[in-house]
């Protein structure tokens, strides 16, 4: 029996291991990445090479302009903070946080859902070794499945009961690590960086780099991607 399931793949660690545990859970993935005016668009391109070495039945990748209202690091002139190591990774909401783009993502996520057949969503938030963004929270979580299925016909028709799968929500990133390598996931093929070179170098310094390079540290592994030299 096929089990579609709509995964959000960025392309960076944590979307591509849970794109490997809805496969390992027996779901077929049909994967949704968003070109949204990113400064890290290159994270696109590792999108589908991660798409397609797990062979997702569909790989689609949205159109959203988020730059025309700015407010982030991500997505207007606004520098990408450096530390020197993961210590220095506030504890505050960062400039990195983009407004409301768990929201906006798991809206077109929902669209997709009700037009291939899919009750579940899988999505790579964390509440462990994340940058304390309000939208990665539990609770944000659950508010959102309980609205999500009162705004769609086949969710009011009873046709679909929508879940939202968050199965790294309280993993820490070296967790997240080895789960992935268990499963198989070439993490090579992976971005995550926030402000990477013309060659897709990864700048080492930013906090999702520090965390990342935290996490591989703390499984004992090598990070497989390449980053730039000091």
């Amino acid at each position: 029996m096929d089990r579609p399931a709509i995964v959000l793949l960025s392309g960076g660690l944590d979307s591509t291991t849970v794109l490997a545990i809805a496969k390992d859970q027996g779901f077929t993935p049909y994967a949704l990445s968003f070109r949204y005016g990113q400064r890290h668009s290159i994270e696109l391109e590792a999108a589908k090479r991660v798409a397609e070495a797990q062979g997702v039945a569909r790989h689609v990748i949205a159109d959203i302009d988020l730059r025309v209202f700015g407010g982030s690091a991500l997505t207007s002139d606004i520098e990408v903070p450096k530390h020197e190591s993961v210590d220095q990774v506030e504890e505050s909401i960062p400039v990195t946080y983009v407004p409301a783009r768990n929201t906006i993502f798991l809206s077109f996520a929902l669209a997709y859902a009700e037009v291939v057949g899919a009750s579940d969503i899988f999505t790579g938030v964390t509440a462990v070794d994340y940058s304390g963004y309000p939208d990665c929270r539990p609770e944000y979580m659950d508010a959102y499945a309980k609205m999500a299925n009162l705004a769609t016909r086949a969710g009011v028709e009873g046709t679909q009961e929508l879940k939202l799968h968050s199965p790294l929500i309280a993993m820490s990133k070296a967790d997240i690590v080895r789960e992935g390598l268990r499963l198989g996931v070439d993490y090579s093929l992976t971005s995550s960086c926030y402000d990477p070179d013309e060659q897709g170098r990864a700048c080492g310094k930013c906090d999702t780099c520090l965390l990342r390079l935290k996490g591989f540290a703390e499984a004992g592994v090598t990070d497989p991607v390449q980053y730039q030299k000091a």
